[in-house]
């Protein structure tokens, strides 16, 4: 059984930041001077979230290009909420085929 020493403060906070417990959390001076070891962190598959600012807030965090391309989804403009758009799996094409070969 796990046992975690941290205050019910801390965790508060943690909570009201959105911040994962188990995500690495860096100030932005830090990770700037240290950047080459967040990359090979992020390579690695962590995510880095980034706090800046006298309260320390997080603004940023750092993920894998692959999981941030999973999460991009096509947006349809002025058509919005009029009408939905599915992909197969299987259909590949590139936006510029998309757009430019019709």
């Amino acid at each position: 059984m796990f046992k975690f020493h941290y205050s019910v403060k801390i965790l508060t906070k943690l909570v009201k930041q959105d911040i994962l417990l188990f995500m690495k959390t860096m100030q932005a001076a830090k990770a700037k001077a240290q950047f080459s070891s967040v990359l090979k962190d992020v390579m690695a598959g962590g995510e880095v979230a980034l706090t800046y600012g006298k309260k320390q807030e997080t603004v940023a965090v750092i993920i894998p290009f692959e999981d941030w391309k999973k999460n991009q989804k096509r947006v349809l403009g002025t058509l919005k909420e009029k009408m939905t758009v599915t992909f197969s799996d299987d259909w590949k094409v590139t936006d510029e085929e998309l757009l430019y070969n019709s």
